[in-house]
């Protein structure tokens, strides 16, 4: 025996095809543009930075960090740049942040992301953020 809800969901076209659209795999693709990734990522290495490496604060805190993007056929290459504290395990601070915004800015956009380069931009000290400027 059929129920209402059995018999009407069998005899009602998806509301795809009532709308006259195509099927979902012949629409299209989203693209979203090398800007509005490099800001998520940059707000990704913010968040990261925060994380795992705690730069000293000073006046007005760290730099924040700066990102570019370039998306090419669902895949992503990120170039960051930052600020970082000093002494500190550089080479694993960097890969645990490199692995924190490749992993956010996947997550976000569902694109693939295939490098992120970091570049240092600047060592920070405690001495550093304690020393203002000097005239």
């Amino acid at each position: 025996m059929k129920t209402r809800a059995g018999s009407a969901a069998e005899g009602a076209a998806p509301p795809a095809r009532a709308a006259g659209l195509p099927p979902p795999a012949e629409r299209g693709a989203t693209v979203i543009p090398d800007r509005v990734v490099a800001r998520i990522a940059a707000q990704a290495a913010r968040t990261a930075q925060a994380r795992r490496a705690a730069v000293p604060p000073g006046r007005g805190g760290p730099a924040k960090p700066g990102a570019s993007a370039a998306v090419r056929a669902g895949s992503v290459r990120l170039h960051l740049t930052m600020e970082l504290p000093y002494p500190a395990d550089l080479p694993r601070v960097c890969e645990r942040i490199q692995h924190d915004v490749a992993e956010r800015v996947a997550q976000l956009t569902g694109l693939r992301v295939g490098e992120v380069l970091l570049t240092v931009r600047r060592l920070v000290t405690d001495a550093d953020a304690s020393r203002g400027r000097v005239r």
